[in-house]
């Protein structure tokens, strides 16, 4: 089985690719592991100045893999709550890097991978990408993910969006801040090129204390990270294992409408 990522460094610049275009970038443990490790040992390398992050194929990432959601129905509370503290851990190590990362949108993203774009300190999508914050429609919600997602795009567009579970484009993904930038499939690589070559004019030491500086004035290094980390897995936990979660995530494995859906 080939490897849940491809890494190339060069000039400084780690590009790291989901490796699964199967099935869509899709996460699964083997991915959150590896992606985990990954983002620490890039970290801490020396020769490297800034982080990279795309997807293989024609997708950046669908969000939870099949097989692994069908675990998650059968798990039991604990063994959710402990795969949802794995997968928080990622995300909160993309966010506070010590290097600034790009997220190379090639693609559509939909939960998690919506996560890793908002963790990401700048987003380049191609015009043709889609978006979605679908839990509700599994009877769940985006709870690991959401600190910053709402720190990406404000919590009045969290609201409709993580209520709505719709799909949105890359037009209004630009508008409400989850991408900067926008380009034509063709010309993505052509814009994120142009941003690294910004970055490479910035000293690393004041890179780091700006990205920083950033956060923490933003207030995501105010929060008690460990306790709101734990807070969102149990909470993501008990809603996989009650009666809605199951029939959500049964109906969706089912390929059938879940019982509260309305018909048009």
């Amino acid at each position: 089985m080939p490897p849940s990522l491809d890494i190339l460094i060069e000039h400084g610049v780690a590009r790291v690719a989901l490796n699964r275009p199967q099935v869509h970038n899709a996460f699964d443990d083997a991915l959150v592991a590896q992606l985990t490790e990954a983002l620490g040992r890039l970290d801490r390398d020396p020769g490297v100045r800034f982080i990279a992050l795309t997807g293989n194929g024609s997708t950046f990432s669908a969000g939870a893999d099949l097989n692994w959601m069908r675990g998650m129905a059968r798990a039991n509370e604990a063994e959710n709550r402990a795969d949802s503290e794995r997968l928080a851990a990622l995300m909160r190590s993309l966010n506070t890097l010590n290097k600034p990362t790009l997220a190379r949108v090639n693609g559509s993203a939909y939960g998690g991978g919506v996560g890793l774009v908002a963790c990401c300190d700048i987003a380049i999508a191609t015009d043709s990408a889609k978006f979605g914050l679908t839990e509700v429609k599994l009877g769940l919600v985006p709870a690991v993910i959401s600190p910053y997602v709402v720190a990406a795009i404000g919590a009045r567009q969290a609201r409709r969006l993580f209520v709505t579970g719709e799909i949105f484009d890359a037009a209004y993904a630009q508008r409400i801040g989850l991408v900067h930038e926008l380009a034509p499939a063709d010309k993505l690589d052509e814009a994120v090129d142009r941003v690294l070559h910004w970055l490479g004019k910035g000293g690393p030491h004041a890179q780091r204390e700006a990205k920083h500086l950033a956060l923490e004035l933003g207030g995501a290094l105010d929060r008690e990270t460990g306790h709101t980390d734990m807070k969102n897995a149990a909470l993501i936990a008990r809603l996989r294992v009650s009666s809605e979660g199951q029939e959500g995530l049964a109906a969706f494995l089912d390929k059938r409408p879940p019982a509260w859906a309305k018909e048009k």
